[in-house]
């Protein structure tokens, strides 16, 4: 736990990881605020079926399809506990949950934020159940934190970021085949890695790699 608080990712560390997609034929995008905010974007735009993240914001920001527990093992560790549990894909549609809490994604992140999100304290004492009666009473998150003494300009702010988040169209998403020879001679010679290590793990991505630019299925690869 206190390895992961420590843990920082240096510009010099994102640079590596985008040379080595480069390298790898991964597309990748660089985005200009938050990265779930340009995910949902890409799919809202049709340029990808869906957002993969563990963080329910994907909806927030208004990701049509979000996939949670997307992984290799098929578990996770339970946060502060030495404790792994079986996790399976799960497929969020906004749409239909929208439908079936009768909301509007406005009056989704009008909850969010009084409950509480990154973007903001949230209210104490409203939980999710007590949220969800008061949006539909009509209350927006700037009239609950008024109401109990809380600056409305914060809600407002957190509202903003959700329903107006600053992304971009400067992205091209093209898978190429990957430069085998100059993958290994970046992760031996840069990093030191094993040859073979790498080698074998690119003899499993060259069997399951299509050169016409489809890929096989996720679960062809583990």
């Amino acid at each position: 736990m206190y390895a992961q608080q420590t843990t920082r990712l240096t510009k010099e560390m994102v640079g590596q990881a985008k040379k080595l997609l480069d390298l790898m034929g991964v597309p990748w995008v660089q985005a200009p605020s938050e990265g779930e905010a340009q995910a949902a974007y890409i799919a809202q735009k049709g340029d990808a079926w869906a957002s993969a993240s563990q963080d329910y914001d994907s909806l927030l920001f208004g990701t049509p399809i979000l996939i949670r527990n997307l992984g290799i093992t098929g578990r996770r560790k339970l946060p502060r506990k030495n404790i792994y549990v079986e996790v399976k894909p799960e497929k969020i549609e906004l749409k239909k949950a929208l439908e079936n809490l009768e909301l509007t994604r406005e009056q989704l992140v009008d909850l969010a934020v009084m409950v509480g999100t990154d973007f903001s304290t949230g209210v104490k004492g409203i939980g999710p159940k007590k949220a969800l009666k008061l949006v539909k009473e009509g209350k927006t998150a700037e009239e609950v934190y008024e109401e109990h003494g809380l600056d409305p300009e914060e809600a407002k702010i957190a509202k903003s970021i959700f329903l107006n988040p600053e992304v971009t169209d400067d992205y091209k998403i093209e898978f190429k085949e990957p430069d085998q020879e100059k993958i290994v001679e970046y992760m031996v010679g840069e990093f030191d890695f094993s040859e073979e290590r790498i080698k074998n793990a690119l003899a499993k991505v060259r069997e399951k790699y299509d050169v016409s630019g489809t890929q096989s299925r996720l679960d062809q690869w583990f």
